[in-house]
């Protein structure tokens, strides 16, 4: 079966959920004898040199750099290109790209696509985006064969809101990592094992980095507070998260992978997701593969995940986060997750589900 794959920045090592997504799934498929094509943004290839990433094809198309237009003028080209190579099935993921649902089935094309979750619900977008990212979703709940989901509570809204009750739901997954022993990272950072916080994700407004700037600045402590990740495009909300998580003291590493994310995770004392919204992030099942302790916003794609009452706190209410943070922190907590990740969250298990789906009629 040959699948060409559109609606992600690009693979490997690229910042963004979809990403990670697409870099864990399609080389699982690929190993299962199958053929995947991934159409990348050229503005994110580090290195156009390279034709392939563990068994998949990479194919660079143009993008401009511009975040309202970036995802829709690629996804129109990929689609196109899609329409010449004519593959068996043409996955489009997230709801932005979903717009081009009804030009793929004008061409003739199979067409699956992946919900990642409402959009549209993030702060960064103004009243038109919203409402372009909303006719994405119709279109491609609508329009496509098959429609994926990566947890019940997408599913719930696309029942609710098009009555499409046939959506698959097939989880994100994460890989169960082997453990660092090196610290050479995270000394040159100025940080002590186990003495120190993490959050990990795109610097934006709906990832709550601010609450949690704000709740760790009024707790006297000598864990630091970490924040990994970036911003895609500078704004005045990155520019004013980095300058206020200088003055409190915030350590800020980039976007980091490999060995150094692995140290990151592996020596932390605690994880915290402060989100406003998610599909299900991959981000805090990453942390749970390190059996860290976790504390993340009391939202429905959150709650979906089977972590105890103590691991959540009130979204947006700065008081209880400063309140249930300052509790981890007095109280560490180790925790094993390894077997809910095993059957639940396994990226082996994800592929075969994968498979089973697209390859029916």
């Amino acid at each position: 079966m040959k699948i060409i794959v559109l609606g992600t920045r690009g693979i490997p090592n690229i910042l963004g959920g979809v990403e990670t997504h697409c870099e864990e799934l399609y080389p699982r498929v690929v190993s299962l004898g199958h053929e995947v094509t991934i159409i990348t943004r050229k503005p994110y290839v580090v290195n156009p040199q390279i034709k392939s990433y563990k068994g998949t094809h990479l194919r660079p198309i143009y993008a401009p750099k511009v975040k309202s237009f970036e995802a829709i003028i690629h996804t129109f080209l990929g689609v196109l290109y899609a329409g010449i190579k004519r593959p068996d099935i043409l996955h489009i993921h997230a709801i932005g790209p979903m717009l081009m649902t009804p030009l793929a089935r004008l061409l003739g094309l199979k067409v699956v696509v992946t919900n990642h979750g409402p959009d549209y619900d993030r702060q960064k977008w103004g009243k038109v985006a919203k409402r372009v990212l909303k006719l994405g979703e119709y279109f491609g709940t609508k329009f496509a064969h098959k429609v994926i989901v990566i947890s019940e509570v997408i599913n719930n809204i696309l029942k609710e809101k098009y009555h499409r009750t046939d959506g698959h739901l097939i989880y994100n997954g994460v890989t169960l990592p082997k453990l660092s022993n090196k610290d050479d990272y995270i000394k040159s950072l100025g940080l002590t094992k186990k003495k120190y916080i993490i959050g990990v994700g795109r610097f934006v407004e709906e990832k709550g980095f601010s609450d949690l700037i704000k709740a760790y600045s009024q707790i006297s402590t000598d864990v630091k507070l970490v924040l990994v990740g970036d911003t895609d495009h500078n704004t005045l909300y990155s520019k004013t998260l980095k300058e206020n998580a200088k003055n409190a003291g915030v350590v800020l590493t980039g976007f980091i992978r490999g060995e150094k994310l692995n140290q990151i995770y592996s020596h932390a004392l605690l994880f915290c997701m402060p989100s406003y919204h998610e599909g299900l992030p991959i981000a805090l099942l990453e942390a749970m593969s390190y059996n860290l302790n976790v504390l993340v916003s009391n939202i429905p794609a959150n709650l979906e995940v089977p972590l105890k009452e103590t691991d959540f706190f009130d979204v947006g209410i700065i008081s209880d986060l400063t309140k249930k943070l300052k509790n981890k922190i007095e109280a560490p907590n180790m925790r094993n997750f390894t077997k809910i990740i095993s059957n639940r969250y396994n990226w082996n298990l994800i592929a075969k589900q994968y498979i089973a789906l697209v390859s029916k009629n």
